[in-house]
């Protein structure tokens, strides 16, 4: 990370007010010739419902910096000019505390960047000052505009300290161990493919329509891509929402499946729309229900949490609903499909860990709930049903509380967002950058993401430039992909036929072959094809703990094979490289 010595050039002005509040008159950063930037909030130029103040009505909050803090009302806004040195990604962080409410509330502030918004941000009630980060930039060099402000009521923010410096980026090196420990080879093969291209490229998909739509053309959309393009994607977007104890209409969901992947070479991925009765107080289970009285809404006679309990009509209907959703799932597994499949999409809904703002009945229980239903699913699947043929993705928001609702790693393969204009941003073409760095965060980089439902695709050019590397993209059917308001299709050609779009036609013949071999040479710790005394030096620093991490997996250093990487491991490389044995002996 490149670092410089900072210095900010400042000028404050400040009367006194009452209730020992200072009031600010607007005034100017300029941090032209200086960077990292890191600057006293009452530094910056302020706007009207933004004042300097040592405490709010009495209150005091000890702990700042400097003569004071910026304390942000209503629509106050804090703005602070920067000269960006080069075209990068940058970092735009605060020191500040949200004083009202209940520890765990949120805020909301918005940020812009000349005069562009960059985002909504939630910061919670943590009842201190707390470090807080706006996320990730991509920015051109030259002088740039900051501003940090609130919406109507949402403001109240005490802000102590601004920072503004390069992004520290993540490596996206994931391992492509699959969460379910019996995993295909199929799923492996498929698995280890995703890991490879994912942050250098970006996987092409589209959704397709369900219940024999556009009057049974399931190809419609996808024969507009290619009419558009010249190619087709790469994923194929299906639902399992027919496959259901109540009307059991067969779309051929299934075997459109098997000729995606088997014929076509393509990559399926899957949701499914489970739907319950309308009326569940008067639903006998077993009994066939006309689709025109289900739905996958909340409803008060559906108790969610119900369903984990093991007496209870709720429990008895998701166990059917599981047992003909497995009957597909086995067909596949049968025929050596592996499939992305993302059960229970969309389950936070508006922001609300109780359930309340939930937009299907899997979330309504609220995000305890909903974490038990899914280890609930992921266990009845792959203990019950023998289903190993499954990669496990699930959907996550960005909102304060929105990681209350990951299941955990060991049950998780892949991160999902579902991208839409105003919900609850406006994107555009943009890569969705901030969005995108949170989600890698919520696991440490562990997890791929992806973007698995959007309207508007990112323009790949923002993609490469800001590093936000989703996984794959995938339209959802209709006018989210066939509608030029949506997607222009000038630049759907652009993003189909650019180099870091990977397209059906460019996915490997041997995609489902699985090579157990590592992607690395043991000993070979700074990947440059060669065993030198180098690598001796990187493990002795490594074991010595002089550095965080190798240049490889660090499968790459247990050199015997023991699952630790011990002194050794450093004997038996140096003896290699002194050729005092014939190979090195670990279990290959």
């Amino acid at each position: 990370m490149k670092k410089v010595f900072c210095r900010a050039v400042s000028l404050l002005t400040t009367i006194a007010m009452a209730f020992s509040v200072l009031m600010s008159l607007p005034v100017s950063v300029q941090a032209e010739n200086s960077f990292p930037v890191h600057v006293e909030a009452e530094e910056c130029t302020l706007g009207n419902g933004a004042t300097i103040a040592t405490n709010v009505y009495g209150t005091e909050y000890p702990g700042y910096s400097g003569d004071g803090f910026v304390w942000v009302t209503n629509a106050g806004t804090i703005t602070l000019e920067v000269t960006v040195p080069e075209s990068a990604m940058y970092e735009l962080k605060t020191k500040c505390w949200m004083y009202l409410g209940a520890e765990g509330e949120t805020r909301l502030q918005v940020v812009s960047i000349n005069g562009e918004s960059k985002g909504e941000y939630f910061i919670p009630n943590k009842g201190k000052w707390i470090d807080f980060s706006f996320g990730y930039f991509y920015l051109e060099a030259g002088k740039a505009t900051i501003q940090i402000g609130s919406s109507g009521s949402w403001g109240f923010i005490l802000y102590d300290t601004i920072s503004f410096d390069y992004a520290d980026m993540p490596d996206h090196n994931i391992d492509p161990t699959l969460c379910d420990p019996k995993a295909t080879a199929e799923a492996k093969a498929l698995m280890k493919y995703l890991t490879q291209v994912y942050g250098k490229y970006v996987i092409s998909g589209q959704q397709e329509i369900y219940g024999s739509g556009n009057d049974g053309n399931y190809e419609l959309e996808f024969d507009y891509i290619y009419d558009k393009t010249g190619k087709y994607p790469a994923i194929r977007g299906f639902d399992f929402m027919n496959y259901n104890p109540l009307y059991g209409w067969e779309d051929g969901t299934t075997d459109r499946i098997i000729e995606w992947v088997k014929e076509r070479g393509g990559i399926a991925t899957a949701c499914w729309h489970i739907n319950i009765p309308s009326d569940f107080t008067s639903y006998t289970p077993g009994e066939a229900v006309d689709w025109t009285k289900c739905t996958y809404k909340p409803v008060k006679s559906f108790n969610t949490a119900n369903c984990l309990d093991k007496s209870s009509k709720e429990h008895a209907y998701l166990m059917m609903a599981i047992e003909d959703l497995a009957e597909q799932l086995l067909i596949l597994q049968e025929n050596n499909i592996p499939i992305i499949f993302r059960p229970f999409h969309e389950a936070e809904g508006y922001n609300n860990t109780d359930g309340s703002g939930a937009w299907f009945w899997w979330g309504s229980g609220g995000a305890e709930v909903f974490k038990e239903l899914w280890k609930l699913l992921y266990t009845t699947l792959t203990e019950e049903y023998g289903l190993h043929n499954l990669i496990w993705e699930v959907n996550l928001y960005t909102y304060a509380n929105s990681f209350e609702w990951y299941p955990g790693d060991e049950y998780v393969d892949i991160v999902a967002y579902d991208k839409y204009e105003g919900s609850p941003y406006r994107w555009g073409t943009s890569a969705a950058t901030s969005i995108f760095l949170t989600l890698v965060n919520y696991t440490n980089d562990t997890k791929m993401v992806a973007m698995s439902e959007n309207d508007t695709i990112p323009d790949i050019q923002n993609i490469v430039n800001e590093g936000a590397w989703w996984l794959y993209f995938c339209p959802w059917y209709g006018d989210f992909i066939l509608s030029p308001s949506k997607n222009d299709p000038k630049l759907l050609n652009t993003i189909y036929n650019s180099e870091y779009v990977i397209t059906l036609d460019e996915l490997p013949d041997d995609l489902y072959e699985y090579d157990a071999s590592p992607d690395f040479t043991y000993g070979d710790l700074d990947a440059d094809g060669l065993i030198t005394s180098l690598d001796v030096s990187i493990l002795k620093r490594y074991i010595l703990r002089k550095m965080l991490k190798l240049g490889v997996p660090e499968e790459a250093a247990d050199l015997d094979g023991d699952g630790q990487i011990t002194s050794l491991d450093l004997t038996i490389l140096k003896r290699y490289i002194l050729r005092k044995i014939n190979k090195i002996p670990i279990n290959q």
